[in-house]
């Protein structure tokens, strides 16, 4: 069973620039309803893509740094990284198909 990382300041450059392949991040707080609609599906899906994509969550109240940083302005927002690079987004709780389109698309 994949794992979701938990990506903070101090790991982002080892869990997601250094991370081989598809990086999905979850951008969310304990208090987003919506984040917590998406927090199943990302966990699904980090099964269904295991060794095909890495997925990891960082809490934007406790990584304020890392929020900025990407200009997040809406949570949930799912940002998508390859060769330690941004490529792509979605922001807010889209069905679990839409995610998978992505996904599929960027692989």
């Amino acid at each position: 069973m994949a794992e979701v990382t938990t990506v903070t300041t101090d790991s982002f450059d080892k869990d997601v620039v250094q991370a081989p392949g598809l990086v999905v991040v979850d951008f969310w707080a304990t208090w987003c309803g919506p984040c917590k609609m998406i927090s199943p599906i990302v966990e699904e899906l980090a099964n269904e893509y295991e060794g095909k994509a890495v997925f990891g969550k960082i809490n934007t109240d406790e990584n304020p740094d890392l929020a900025s940083k990407f200009s997040i302005r809406g949570i949930p927002t799912l940002m998508f990284f390859k060769g330690g690079k941004k490529i792509d987004d979605i922001v807010g709780a889209v069905p679990k198909a839409q995610l998978e389109e992505k996904i599929n698309s960027l692989l």
